[in-house]
């Protein structure tokens, strides 16, 4: 598979750098800081359904700028399995290969901004503010592996498409009228592995779920959530009680 090679971020306009410094770099951060993570960041673009080039010896820090992409685990054998799905504004960290090989990969055209997690992290360190914003977004991202586990290990088939689509809901939801509107970027595939269930059975359970008059379909993408408070019920969350 080919890619390009990725390109300093300070050698391109500062509006490709704006949106990451927008929301990780608050008012008053010093230059010193913004002018190294632009020398140690790499732009990245990826095709739709192509390979970001990322260098697999080295823990990354991606910010996804543009598009949608799927982080992917690889064992033994070429054996692969979807960790998260990723959008536009999200921090991913991206190990580098050792008992499994990771590697993203773009579910529309994408665009990433690349560092080395560790001169990431020594950037962030001197600045507190900075830190901060850094560390609010992995805690989501921990909390969001958390959640998948317990739904990978305690969930059936139906209530594992339920925190689907209600994650996604989170994420991606447009609101209109009493529901919401999903365009999903992954296919039916994707989300059976990622959900550790197979297309068929995927397929079924979006039957089901459109039986009971919690979504509409439309199209490979569109979910139409008809009612997302029914639709959390069966996807099976905690509720605290009185």
């Amino acid at each position: 598979m080919m890619h390009s090679a990725p390109a300093p971020v300070e050698n391109h306009p500062r509006a490709v750098f704006g949106p990451f410094a927008q929301t990780f770099l608050p008012s008053g951060t010093p230059d010193d800081i913004v002018s190294e993570l632009m020398a140690i960041g790499h732009l990245v673009s990826a095709k739709r359904c192509a390979r970001a080039f990322l260098d697999p010896a080295v823990d990354q820090m991606v910010y996804l700028s543009r598009g949608a992409t799927k982080l992917v685990a690889t064992a033994s054998e070429g054996r692969e399995q979807i960790v998260a799905f990723h959008f536009a504004g999200d921090l991913i960290s991206v190990p580098a290969s050792a008992q499994h090989a990771y590697s993203l990969h773009a579910l529309v055209d994408s665009q990433l901004l690349t560092f080395p997690t560790r001169q990431f992290v020594d950037c962030a360190e001197r600045s507190p503010a900075v830190l901060r914003q850094v560390l609010d977004r992995v805690l989501v991202a921990l909390h969001r592996s958390r959640d998948k586990a317990v739904g990978l290990g305690r969930k059936n088939a139906e209530e594992r498409l339920a925190s689907f689509f209600v994650a996604m809901a989170q994420r991606i939801g447009r609101p209109e009228g009493k529901g919401l509107v999903l365009e999903l970027p992954m296919s039916r595939r994707d989300i059976a592995d990622a959900l550790g269930l197979t297309i068929e059975t995927v397929s079924r359970q979006l039957g089901r779920l459109r039986e009971l008059g919690l979504i509409e379909t439309s199209g490979r993408s569109g979910v139409r959530l008809l009612q997302p408070s029914a639709l959390e019920a069966r996807a099976a969350h905690f509720q605290l009680t009185a």
